[in-house]
């Protein structure tokens, strides 16, 4: 492929060479330089891709993609080009490099705080229902066909995510449902191309700090970049910041949400309270008008499910799949009722922050349970200030917290829950300390009582536990499954 039709829509300056050159790959990885590449210098948190300029030059690269000035030898015979941001570039000419796939697709886009990852699964389980083929980008896996790759990051670089667009056209996928993370916008991994629809759930405050976002004003722009790149967007009319969130956007815009002026709303909510089964059933209003029950519980539930059906009208999928796909839709990891003896309900969720357990929590209040039971632990080497808070959330909401570990990571297990038990030391909410997760599950299913809900939060979807640098199978469902053929039940 051409150098030239390469970097066919962004500004550049060709610098050193000619853009007649031919280029055999695109690499942004310094390990994979090769001949007759293009390289791509990304300025990364820990490694500037700058400094591999002269090894790309050496290794015979075929072009150089830089946003500084560089040291290249004359004789090395590279063509340099300079553009004023190497990662918006490098979107563009990933979508090039692969023939430009998302423009044969449908791709939807999701963006909020909260709600991506469970709406991102709800339309593909109706999309695929209603007969079509879609593929999935997210935080837990891309899905292309039957091959599931679990996640890096919720939103791949701009390269991986056009190879995977290339893949799920080659697969024979016709919509493609991704999150798009605040940060994904940030560090333009979506730019070079256009979403047929964005979505915005809901905003708070979140991501703040080092290496993510400098403030909430900075995290609530880069998300209303989405709404720039879309030719529909869907957003929650009930949330506050949905205004300035859609501020300079270029998109038609729909609603949806409680409010009766939204163009889908929900109405006459109804809870679904059995013995491990909670859920949550309510009529949509509004553009469409049917009756429809979700067995996942809480207003977020209903927020989640509107987005789905919001979208899947532009889809004219009939009410009838609609309703089937969301009563049997189940995300992995999020709200997950795992079946046990007993006339209690055990759920698994990745709430692992103060703001998603206490609206986990405050949800399942709902349901009026004879006693909440919250099982969680913390990360290591992240923030003391999360496990103040969790602790706090916990006590003041549950009513019997069970501390356990979570991903230690590099610290000890034991002064992680001492920061916790700071926290839960501020309510006056009862408490036990098992160090041992897979000990601590089964203290907790040992000693479940008629009515009430277990929680067990933070790891979700996740099937591990990282510890000192390894990352070792532990996989919550499967620890269940253990215990329960333990004690032989």
């Amino acid at each position: 492929m051409k150098c030239e039709d390469l970097l066919k829509g962004i500004s550049y300056e060709c610098i050193r060479g000619n853009l007649n050159r031919e280029v055999k790959e695109v690499v942004y990885d310094s390990r994979k330089i090769s001949k007759d590449c293009l390289f791509i210098c990304i300025c990364g948190y820990n490694v500037d891709g700058h400094s591999f300029a002269g090894e790309a030059a050496r290794k015979q690269a075929a072009v150089i993609v830089v946003q500084k000035d560089v040291e290249i030898p004359e004789e090395s015979g590279v063509t340099v080009i300079k553009v004023e941001n190497t990662r918006y570039a490098m979107a563009f000419i990933s979508a090039a490099y692969f023939g430009h796939p998302a423009d044969r697709l449908k791709v939807i886009g999701i963006t909020g705080t909260k709600g991506k990852t469970t709406t991102t699964y709800l339309i593909k389980s109706i999309l695929e229902k209603a007969g079509y083929r879609v593929g999935l980008v997210g935080t837990i896996e891309t899905i292309i066909g039957k091959r599931r790759i679990p996640a890096s990051n919720t939103t791949p670089e701009s390269f991986l995510l056009q190879q995977y667009f290339k893949e799920m056209e080659e697969e024979g996928c016709e919509i493609v449902v991704m999150e798009v993370a605040s940060q994904g916008l940030k560090l333009h991994r979506t730019q070079g191309f256009t979403f047929e629809i964005g979505i915005f759930t809901n905003l708070e405050p979140d991501h703040i700090g080092p290496n993510e976002h400098a403030d909430f004003e900075e995290y609530q722009a880069c998300k209303g970049l989405l709404f720039k790149q879309c030719r529909l967007g869907i957003v929650n009319k009930d949330d506050a910041h949905m205004e300035a969130l859609l501020k300079g956007h270029t998109c038609q815009v729909e609603t949806y949400g409680f409010d009766k002026e939204a163009d889908i709303y929900a109405e006459n909510l109804k809870l679904v309270n059995k013995p491990g089964e909670l859920g949550i059933d309510f009529a949509v209003k509004g553009r469409m008008d049917f009756e429809v029950e979700v067995p996942a519980p809480g207003r977020f539930s209903v927020y989640n499910a509107l987005t789905a059906i919001a979208v899947c009208r532009h889809f004219q999928v009939e009410i009838p799949q609609i309703q089937k796909a969301l009563l049997g839709a189940h995300v992995k990891g999020r709200i997950e009722m795992v079946p046990v003896p007993g006339e209690f309900t055990l759920l698994i969720d990745y709430a692992h922050n103060a703001m998603s357990l206490k609206s986990l929590l405050t949800t399942l209040r709902e349901y009026n349970p004879t006693r909440l039971v919250c099982l969680f632990g913390c990360g290591g080497n992240r923030s003391k200030l999360r496990r103040f808070e969790m602790g706090e959330v916990s006590g003041k909401y549950a009513d019997l917290t069970i501390i356990t570990s979570d991903n230690p990571r590099f610290e000890k297990p034991q002064d992680i829950i001492e920061d916790i038990k700071t926290g839960i030391s501020k309510t006056e909410g009862r408490y036990i300390e098992i160090c041992d997760r897979k000990e601590a599950i089964a203290y907790a299913i040992a000693h479940g009582q008629p009515g009430d809900i277990i929680v067990l939060a933070g790891k979700g979807h996740e099937d591990y536990q990282e510890i000192e640098g390894v990352k070792y199978p532990m996989d919550e469902r499967v620890l269940i499954k253990e215990i329960l053929q333990e004690v032989g039940t």
